[in-house]
């Protein structure tokens, strides 16, 4: 079998995920968030305002890239930003001076970031990386399907058209974050967040004006707020945690703490404010269940997303069939997204995951000797997602992170 690197891991995550949902399936009660009540206290820094982050966004820099798209400039920010990769390289001269000026504040580590910590984070990530493939790709993929706000950016936004080239693009961001380099000098993950960034603020200027966005029943003013941000880490990084812990990996507390730590760090870079970025993995999971859990349900987006990237899925040999998948989903988020997004039920495949599945966990991580009889299933299933969509997006070089100039073409 090919050996799972660091790409391999957050491939399929980026084709299934950062997608959503919107409006409400008949039949099927529409969740709310509750009101916000997460204390600061719980934070990084361990104080803040205590303002809901659903009314926070990123104030600075959309108004720098609203100037950048409505004075035409939006070709020459991607031009000059093209060749600008690693985090050892200069900010790049052919921007606009306050971008130029923004970018060169913005790439510096925040103050309570550790090295140690982010290295750390970066050797567990090499060893469970196969665990996270199935989580952050079928598991957190699919749930961002049913998550309401997320398909209303997504879906109406120039990416949504093809989701494909969309999800190489949010590849680059998830591949460089698990680099093992990743914060060094070498790296590239502080050059990838900031552009992941810039690309939020120029949706938050253009998604308001497409009139298909407008009208499908959103409860936004203005789309990727720091609470929506959140939700997505929840999605990814807390599910993560969760389900590695579900499954028995063997973490030791320095460990989660550093698992943890890469993610905080990559909050901030995406400007999320240090108030709202969980201190702990217990502060992580409360927020969680007051953010992500009541808002998850069925919504017409969502399902378009789920079919669309589910059957990418579909056309790549396997190993297994399309039950097997569908059951992979609803083994690791349950019956009822499952029902929502009806994903049909396979029997004989679920009994092979439930019996199989932490038995090849175990194998996988070192704590039993013998090679499971469904080895091969599950090696083959790897094998099969992680290869195909390797040989799609060869490298995050060739898929650029640009600045959108529009909205989704209808």
């Amino acid at each position: 079998m090919p050996e799972l690197n660091r790409r391999t891991v957050l491939t399929l995550g980026a084709a299934l995920g950062l997608t959503g949902a919107a409006a409400a399936a008949p039949g099927v009660a529409s969740a709310a968030p509750r009101a916000w009540s997460w204390s600061p206290a719980g934070s990084v820094i361990g104080s803040g305002s205590g303002v809901d982050p659903q009314w926070v966004w990123d104030d600075e820099i959309d108004q720098i890239m609203a100037n950048v798209i409505t004075s035409g400039q939006t070709a020459q920010v991607n031009t000059a930003m093209r060749n600008w990769v690693n985090n050892w390289q200069p900010v790049p001269s052919g921007l606009p001076a306050p971008l130029k000026g923004w970018f060169a504040e913005h790439v510096k580590m925040p103050d309570w970031a550790d090295m140690s910590k982010l290295r750390r984070a970066a050797a567990f990530n090499r060893r469970a990386e196969m665990f996270l493939f199935f989580i952050y790709g079928i598991g957190g993929g699919i749930m961002s399907t049913v998550i309401p706000r997320e398909a209303r950016s997504v879906y109406w936004s120039k990416g949504g058209a093809d989701m494909q080239d969309r999800a190489a693009k949010t590849f680059s961001f998830g591949y460089d974050l698990s680099n093992l380099n990743a914060f060094e000098w070498s790296g590239e993950f502080k050059v990838t967040s900031n552009k992941t960034r810039i690309v939020h603020a120029a949706v938050r200027h253009l998604l308001p004006q497409s009139p298909h966005w407008q009208a499908s029943g959103h409860d936004e003013t203005i789309p990727i707020s720091n609470a929506d941000i959140l939700v997505t880490f929840h999605s990814t990084g807390t599910f993560a945690h969760k389900k590695m812990k579900e499954w028995g990996v063997r973490m030791s507390a320095a460990e989660e703490e550093a698992f943890l730590h890469s993610w905080q760090v990559a909050l901030h870079y995406l400007g999320v404010r240090d108030e709202y970025i969980p201190a702990t993995w217990d502060q992580a999971h409360a927020q969680a269940a007051q953010t992500l859990d009541p808002i998850m349900q069925w919504t017409p987006e969502g399902q378009d997303l789920a079919e669309v990237l589910l059957g990418l899925t579909a056309q790549i040999d396997l190993g297994v069939t399309r039950g097997f998948l569908n059951e992979f989903v609803r083994y690791q988020l349950g019956d009822q997204i499952g029902d929502w997004l009806g994903l049909f039920r396979d029997p004989v495949s679920r009994t092979l995951i439930e019996e199989g599945w932490p038995i090849y966990v175990k194998f996988r991580d070192g704590l039993i000797p013998v090679l499971p009889v469904t080895f091969w299933v599950f090696d083959k299933f790897i094998r099969g997602l992680a290869m195909a969509f390797l040989n799609r997006w060869q490298s995050p070089s060739t898929t650029p992170i640009e600045v959108p100039d529009m909205n989704r073409p209808m």
